[in-house]
């Protein structure tokens, strides 16, 4: 993390993080030996993550009402006058459930966002695989897609990085296959963890891929000279007419 998330986190009144049901929060976790022994320690811990729930809403119902409750335990807090820092792993708002709590305190309370160091950073580091260069195309996808879909936007683009992987692994292997990356893409798991580990792709047990997982997919896999100059998209100059003889 950053020295200023750090010093913030060392000064907090209030430290909440989000978790799942039954389970350690990584993000607290990581932020261990920063918080004061005196701070007050808010667990916001999910309904439901992948499972079923019996709300009469379903899952975005569950959901909706959870935000709501944390938000309004927060904001006692706010009203308070105390400090809340609300621990987020890797970048808050990066696919982060930070968000969401934003968008319900910030119209309340001051806030600061402080930047994070996203999972994808930390894997390709990780990884010692360059990401992208030059004039190459870096899109992020959720393994959520469709595999069609997946199959579609990875052909078409040059560096790429799959998040939530889990359950559905299977499917994004197949779609890497499909577009023709499945060559070069990486395999890292719970990247700048002392349980980190990296492999191709081609080589993940399917059965052992937990939520914590990503895939980079360099650009350099797209290159027939990896280290060669990207071609430009307008082309290498300005257009010439020539007139007929």
């Amino acid at each position: 993390m950053t020295l200023k998330a750090a010093r913030l986190i060392g000064s907090a009144d209030v430290v909440a993080y989000h978790a799942g049901r039954g389970k350690e929060s990584n993000a607290r976790r990581i932020a261990a030996g920063l918080i004061p022994a005196d701070a007050v320690e808010e667990v916001l811990e999910y309904p439901v993550t992948t499972g079923l729930t019996d709300h009469p809403g379903g899952y975005a119902g569950a959901i909706a009402d959870f935000y709501d409750r944390a938000a309004h335990r927060l904001a006692e807090h706010l009203a308070a006058g105390r400090d809340v820092v609300l621990l987020a792993e890797g970048d808050p708002l990066f696919y982060g459930s930070f968000m969401y709590m934003h968008d319900k305190l910030a119209g309340r309370f001051v806030t600061e966002i402080v930047p994070g160091i996203p999972a994808f950073a930390a894997a390709t580091a990780a990884a010692a695989t360059p990401l992208v260069r030059q004039t190459d195309v870096l899109t992020v996808l959720p393994g959520t897609l469709p595999e069609p879909e997946l199959a579609r936007r990875l052909a078409d683009t040059d560096g790429a990085i799959i998040m939530k992987l889990g359950q559905n692994f299977p499917a994004v292997r197949r779609a890497l296959e499909a577009a023709g990356r499945l060559d070069g893409a990486v395999y890292v798991e719970r990247a700048s963890t002392d349980a980190e580990v990296h492999h191709p792709v081609r080589d993940v047990d399917p059965t052992t891929v937990p939520y914590f997982s990503l895939i980079v997919v360099p650009g350099d896999s797209q290159q027939v000279d990896p280290f060669g100059r990207r071609p430009s998209p307008l082309g290498d100059g300005p257009a010439r007419a020539t007139a007929p003889d």
